[in-house]
Order: C-alpha cells, then structure tokens, then sequence
C-alpha cells in the first residue's frame, strides 16, 4: 500500500524538510525511497522520493530534472542558497521538492521516510506511523508540542507545529535535529532526579521554564512495559497554558506508546520469521516433520525432546516484549546446547526443539540456565517445562504438549520441571481443568459446602481436604492444620452432614477430594 508526499510532511514536517515546491499537489502517492549521488549510473524511480546527496544547491538542478524524467515523484535536496533555481527547476521538471537544512544528516531523513514509506509493507506496518498519530493526538488534547524519544533521546516520533514554530524553544528543535540539547539543562535534569523518576515510575513529571536557557514549561512521563522504560513523551507547553487534564492524557497515551514500541521492536527478518513460523508449524502438527527436515537440515528419524519456556508477569505489554527477547536467548543456549536445536515462540510461550536427545537431563541444565539468565538481566520470572523424549521428529507435537501440560503444573517456586517427574500432578491438574470445563459433571454436595463456608466464613472444606489428604489419619490431618484432633473430627462431621458426603465409600471420597481440589484452586 502507497503513502503519499501529504502523510510523509505530517510525519517528518519542519524542521527536517520544507515543500518549496509541489507540482502535483501533496497528495500524490510515494511507492519508496531512493538516494542517489550525481557520480551514480541513472536507475528508473517510479514514484519514489529520491534523496540527493554529494551535491547540493544550484549544482543539483541536473540531478533533479534527471530523477523526474525517470519517474521520481519527489526529491528532497540540500538548497544551499539556490532555493529559487531548485523551485524554478522543479516546477519545470513537475516534481515535488523537499528542501532539507544544511545542518541535518541524511542517515536522519533516511531513517524517518524509511519508517513513514516502510518499504515493501503498508506504510507505518512498523509501529512508527502509529506513533506519529498518537504524538499528534496527545499534542491536541494537552495542547502543548509533543516528542516521543526512546530511552537514548533519540526522537522516535513527534506532533507537528508548522503553524505557529515561534512556540517551540531551542531544546525540541536540537532534538528533532537529532542533536544534543544545552548540556547546562541536561545536567540540570540529571540533578533534580527527572531522569530517575522517569525511569523508576509512571507518575507524570513536571519540569519549570528556564527562560534563561530558551527552554519553555514541560510535562514528561517514562514509557514502560512492566519494569522496563522504552522511552519518554514529552511536551512542551506552547503558544497557550497546558489543557486542564493534561497528566491523565499523558498517563493513558504512555500506555498506548508501550504497546506501539513493542510491536515495533518485535518485527522480525522475512527470512528468519520464516524459519520460526516452519518451527511453529512442526510444533502444533500443521507442518509436516519431512519438509521441516528438509528445510532445516535435520534427519526426520532424529530424536526430539520439546522444551517449553513461560514469562511469569501479569503486564501484558512487558510479557510480550520479553518473550521476543526470550527467543533470542533460548536460540543462543539451545545452539549451545544442540547446534541443530530449533526455536519458536507460540503465543505467550517459548519453544525449543531439541534433536538427537534420549534423555531429559541436557535439557535440564539448559533450562536452568536461560532462567538464571533471564532473571539476572532483567528481573524476569521464566519458568520451564520438559517434555518426554520422541523417538522420531513425528513426535514432536506430543513432547510439546507435555511441555505444556507441565507448565501448567508447577507451582510458583519451581524454576524447571519434567514431565516423568511431576507426573501425578499433571494428572490432577488435568482432571481439574476437565470438572472446571464440565459443571454439569460438579456433586451438588460439594457446591453446598463451599457456599456454607462462604456465608458463615467458616474453613469446612480446607478441613475436609486435609483430611481426605492424610487418608482419614485425623491426627497427621490436625497436626496439619495445628488444630486439636477432636476439633477435626467435628469439623468433618458437620461438613458431612451439611453436605451430605459420604466418607465412607470409597470412590465417593475420591470425587469429593477431586471436586474440593477444584474448588480451593479457583478461588
């Protein structure tokens, strides 16, 4: 899908590129991007803007009625005091000109138009032209002129302010530019701790005018994902005071950033994506082991074990960017591990595919490894699960989901386990999930009694499983429970009689011990 010359100048605007002029309007579309220098072999641009570079001002008028002839929509070049003869050349040659200050690198308006045009994709596909939106809405409802920087203060994205630029002070303009701001206010921020907070919360923070400075009133919040700072939004106040909700438009628009940053951060190389999405395929059944084989260089009677890794955080945004950074590090241990070792991510979790292994215990140390890793470079809680060893790739969908079910097994405190190990656990929690999935199958006895210690905030069923834990021993059960034997007892019978158990058959107790499991799980 093409942008146009109109969404581009919405994105980048002044103070990197002025129109001087525009032929065909600005909505003429813009198919990509190309640079070119004077000492190039001619190419054909067919609707693409072309940078000229190694030549500027008067001296780029023959490179810029040469890129019109092959098709270029616009040109974007350096006037050097010849702004007048490029307009005069461009209007002659029906091309747009974009005019780009002398001060400004072109790796900076690459990198910009590259993001807006995102060659061979819809244009903002990468997250940056959603960015460029959101700058441009928290500009309207705070009314000040907005920046949005990653946590190195390169500039990301920003609202425009063509019509009125004496509201912007010295410091935006430097950072547009992609220079450093005064070095006197940085170190001023540094000292009050700005950078600190911005980093350490999500409160908004306030920085006063330095009229001394050239540097007007900002409002500045850090932009996380969980306990990571992506970036910042700042806004500068302009022309008229900050709108009464400005904070709370800030505090909303950083969560928004957060998710903007990490799908942009999470995009992937074609090839590589490729890779992974043929590793995902193996993992759920829907590709076939021979074509993975062979397009990987694997022996498709090879063994393979399937080890799962989960992120253990309750911020969605943070879970996300630290399972693509989770698979990076998997890959990397995993190689070391196994050089053929294969890795995906699958939703929230992370795979990898270990082949020619009989045993769980290489896996074993794998994972403990990449959870230590994981936890001491950015506080992540990952847990991993191991599934059984298959005889052939074929099995590998089966390894993988024992990888799950032990996953979802675990306890908090465990780091790894293994399926041979935690057997009967992954047995009761799968049974669990099945009552759960299945109410119709629930004794309405055991629903009484949880509705009983409910009402009277009473702790029947807490009782009855530890009773039905210990096999009817009351006094391991009380000890348990640090009440006295005879108090169990009694608490056994009431709860019997309230809901009718009957303790005495055997597989009854069995049904209730499973429905009471599930009840204290779901609450």
């Amino acid at each position: 899908m093409d942008t146009t010359l109109r969404r581009l100048l919405a994105a980048i605007g002044e103070p990197l590129v002025q129109v001087a002029a525009a032929p065909g309007g600005l909505d003429v579309p813009l198919t990509g991007l190309a640079i070119v220098d004077p000492d190039d072999e001619p190419d054909q641009y067919p609707g693409q803007l072309v940078l000229v570079i190694g030549v500027r001002g008067r001296a780029a008028t023959a490179t810029l009625r040469a890129v019109a002839r092959r098709g270029a929509a616009a040109v974007a070049v350096k006037a050097d005091g010849a702004q007048e003869a490029l307009q005069a050349a461009a209007a002659d040659a029906g091309i747009a000109l974009l005019l780009v200050p002398p001060e400004v690198r072109w790796e900076r308006i690459e990198s910009l138009a590259r993001d807006v045009l995102h060659e061979g994709g819809a244009a903002g596909d990468d997250g940056s032209g959603d960015l460029y939106s959101l700058a441009q809405t928290v500009a309207l409802l705070t009314r000040g002129v907005v920046s949005i920087e990653d946590t190195a203060s390169r500039v990301l994205a920003y609202s425009r302010s063509d019509d009125d630029a004496a509201q912007v002070d010295e410091l935006r303009r430097l950072s547009i530019l992609g220079r450093q701001g005064p070095e006197a206010y940085l170190r001023m921020l540094r000292e009050w701790g700005v950078f600190d907070r911005l980093r350490d919360s999500e409160e908004v923070v306030e920085v006063d005018e330095h009229a001394e400075l050239g540097i007007r009133r900002r409002l500045a919040i850090g932009i996380h994902a969980g306990h990571r700072q992506l970036g910042t939004i700042w806004v500068q106040e302009g022309a008229e005071p900050f709108a009464e909700r400005a904070a709370e438009v800030l505090v909303g628009a950083a969560r928004v950033a957060a998710g903007h940053i990490v799908r942009r951060r999470t995009q992937q190389a074609p090839g590589r994506r490729w890779e992974r999405d043929l590793v995902a395929g193996l993992l759920d059944g829907r590709a076939s082991p021979d074509l993975v084989a062979g397009a990987v260089g694997l022996n498709e009677e090879s063994s393979a074990l399937v080890v799962a890794f989960a992120v253990r955080d309750d911020d969605a945004a943070a879970q996300e960017l630290v399972v693509t950074e989770l698979v990076d590090v998997v890959s990397v241990h995993a190689a070391a591990h196994r050089r053929t070792a294969l890795c995906a991510a699958v939703g929230p979790r992370v795979y990898a595919v270990l082949p020619d292994v009989h045993s769980t215990d290489g896996a074993v140390a794998l994972c403990k490894e990449v959870v230590a890793v994981t936890r001491r470079r950015g506080d992540v809680r990952v847990q991993a699960g191991i599934g059984s060893p298959a005889a052939r790739l074929a099995g590998v969908p089966d390894s993988r989901r024992e990888a799950d079910r032990v996953l979802d097994a675990m306890s908090p405190a465990q780091d790894v386990a293994v399926f041979g190990e935690i057997r009967a656990e992954v047995l009761l929690t799968q049974t669990l999930g099945l009552l759960a999935a299945n109410p119709d199958l629930r004794d309405p006895g055991v629903a009484r009694l949880v509705e009983y210690d409910r009402e009277h905030r009473t702790d029947l069923v807490g009782s009855v499983v530890a009773w039905l834990d210990a096999m009817g021993d009351v006094r391991a059960a009380a000890e348990r429970l640090t009440v006295h034997p005879n108090t169990l007892r009694y608490r056994v019978r009431r709860a019997s009689a309230i809901a009718g158990l009957r303790l005495d058959d055997p597989r009854a107790r069995l049904v209730y011990h499973l429905q009471l499991l599930a009840a204290t799980r779901s609450t």
